[in-house]
């Protein structure tokens, strides 16, 4: 029992910025290319839905509807850069590539693995989020500077999606189960977390299914930041987001085990 723990853990509280930075050099021979693709997506959703929908629906919750939906599209780009991140390129890393197999003959422990891709994951996250984010306070959607005390939140919100996709990922046989989750667990998520809708716009049992999603506990805390408000129940909302990043983590690692041990 020892030496499973020894093996799935992280050693040390260090290790992991190996991977890190391991992957922090492959990813730099590509950054403008990432970061621009990053951007394409979420920006064309803000001015699309923001302009288009705005017209029609007016003002949301006091504010502008594109200052309302800015904060929804920054939540939701942590959450697709950590994710996609992680049950796309760790999954590359892990099999094709082989790369967990090299690193696993030093003295990196499967945990020490995980855990480096999960921070660098909500690396990932972060620059997708602050990008959006600083870009709306620039156009006036967001309030300076309230709108830095969202980025703790999004590099949270970063390492909790990834914590869950990295338990997606250590049971998927192949890429193509992947377009489940995206489908079935994301795309509903934005809907039903208050991305696009206020969640109290949404029927009593979509509301009480919403307060215990990620994405929810992460806007109750960007949106307030970046409109320059007071948040309520930050403690409740930071306690949500902890244990969606360390449970799934711990589910991860011991299923990775079983599956790359055998």
């Amino acid at each position: 029992m020892g030496q499973y723990f020894v093996a799935v853990l992280p050693a040390n509280s260090w290790n992991w910025v190996a991977v890190w930075c391991r992957n922090y050099l492959a990813w730099k021979k590509v950054a403008l290319a990432s970061v621009l693709g990053n951007l394409a997506d979420p920006m064309t959703n803000l001015f699309g839905l923001g302009f288009g929908l705005g017209m029609v629906v007016g003002r949301v919750d006091g504010t502008s509807y594109i200052a309302f939906l800015a904060a929804g599209i920054v939540a939701t780009s942590a959450m697709t850069a950590a994710s996609f991140e992680t049950i796309y390129a760790a999954f590359a890393r892990m099999g094709a590539q082989r790369t967990w197999e090299a690193m696993l003959c030093t003295k990196l422990t499967l945990g020490d693995i995980v855990l480096g891709e999960l921070a660098w994951a909500a690396t990932k996250a972060l620059l997708a989020g602050t990008a959006i984010a600083f870009l709306a306070a620039a156009l006036g959607y967001a309030a300076w500077p309230p709108v830095f005390y969202s980025l703790p939140v999004i590099a949270l919100t970063g390492l909790a999606f990834a914590s869950l996709a990295m338990v997606v990922m250590a049971l998927a046989p192949s890429y193509d189960y992947f377009v489940f989750y995206q489908t079935l667990v994301l795309t509903p998520m934005v809907f039903l977390s208050g991305v696009v809708v206020p969640v109290s716009q949404l029927p009593r049992s979509f509301q009480q299914i919403a307060s215990y999603l990620p994405l929810t506990h992460s806007l109750d805390i960007i949106r307030p930041a970046m409109l320059g408000r007071p948040v309520d129940s930050i403690a409740l909302h930071i306690s949500a987001l902890c244990i969606y990043a360390v449970l799934p983590f711990l589910l991860s690692t011991a299923v990775l085990h079983r599956r790359l041990m055998r």
